[in-house]
């Protein structure tokens, strides 16, 4: 392992875990092992499935393929740090046996969440 990619991931194991912002830095590094270039590309990734599972859950009407669905992008989530998406994806699970209103308000909550963890991760991106 490169020095500074050592440094990196002993400098995340020594701090906590952040759930306010859209993604979280120090969980990141710790999956990447410091490695920014890995950073870069899994959370291009995350980019490319959050877009599509939520266009997926926008069109989809049965309970069992929602909740596959919500299933798959909680745990994607979860993987890059992006609590808040994964939080709101658990919700969606839940909600797609709900009513058709709850699951549209539950939808839109999961949507404006990976609309700020998208913005959040251009910005890492880029730097």
């Amino acid at each position: 392992m490169p020095a500074h990619a050592f440094a990196a991931s002993f400098a995340a194991h020594n701090k906590a875990p952040s759930f306010e912002r859209p993604v979280d830095l120090v969980h990141l590094a710790r999956q990447t092992l410091g490695d920014r270039a890995l950073e870069r590309e899994v959370l291009a990734l995350f980019q490319v499935q959050a877009r599509s599972i939520l266009a997926q859950l926008a069109q989809a009407g049965e309970a069992g393929l929602r909740q596959d669905l919500a299933h798959t992008l909680k745990g994607s989530a979860r993987a890059v740090g992006a609590w808040k998406v994964a939080d709101a994806s658990e919700a969606c699970e839940i909600l797609a046996v709900a009513t058709d209103a709850e699951w549209r308000t539950g939808l839109s909550d999961l949507s404006a969440r990976i609309d700020a963890a998208l913005a959040a991760i251009e910005e890492i991106i880029r730097h």
